[in-house]
């Protein structure tokens, strides 16, 4: 299997997964070992609409769309490791989260970080995927957790 060329935009991965705006947490895709490891990334900016709210004159990410960002991000790994992943016709998959374990925030995500996914695939169970994940921002680890996603079929 051939991968896809890098870096791949945030047109083709809206091809991929069901999110837009403004839950559509993954801006690009820097590296790709398919069935194995992805690298993505998210800009975080000052326009964010989560901003507003969390928290007025101190903006931070809420952990909980860390989490979501790398969801979407294992679900791309696996979306890109499909052999018929370029077909127009294909209707995707969609990926539901159904479970975090161990996850951990160790600093905060603020307006103009630069939010670096590492998704790893630790093991494939019928129609879910375990994946463990971190996350970054200037080489610092700032989340981690185990996640596991369930696929089922678009309509």
């Amino acid at each position: 299997m051939n991968a896809p060329a890098l870096p791949i935009d945030v047109r083709a991965i809206e091809r991929l997964l069901p999110h837009r705006y403004p839950f559509l947490l993954v801006d690009r895709v820097i590296a790709l070992e398919p069935k194995k490891r992805i690298v993505a990334l998210k800009n975080v900016t000052a326009n964010e609409p989560f901003f507003t709210g969390h928290f007025p004159g101190n903006p931070v990410m809420p952990g909980v769309l860390v989490v979501e960002a790398m969801a979407q991000a294992g679900g791309l790994l696996t979306m890109l490791s499909a052999s018929d992943v370029c077909s127009e016709d294909t209707r995707p998959s969609q990926f539901y989260l159904v479970k975090v374990d161990k996850a951990r925030f160790s600093k905060m995500v603020v307006p103009g970080d630069q939010l670096i996914m590492e998704v790893t695939l630790m093991r494939n169970i019928r129609n879910m995927a375990l994946y463990d994940c971190r996350a970054s921002v200037d080489g610092k680890e700032v989340a981690s957790a185990e996640i596991l996603c369930a696929e089922t079929k678009s309509a």
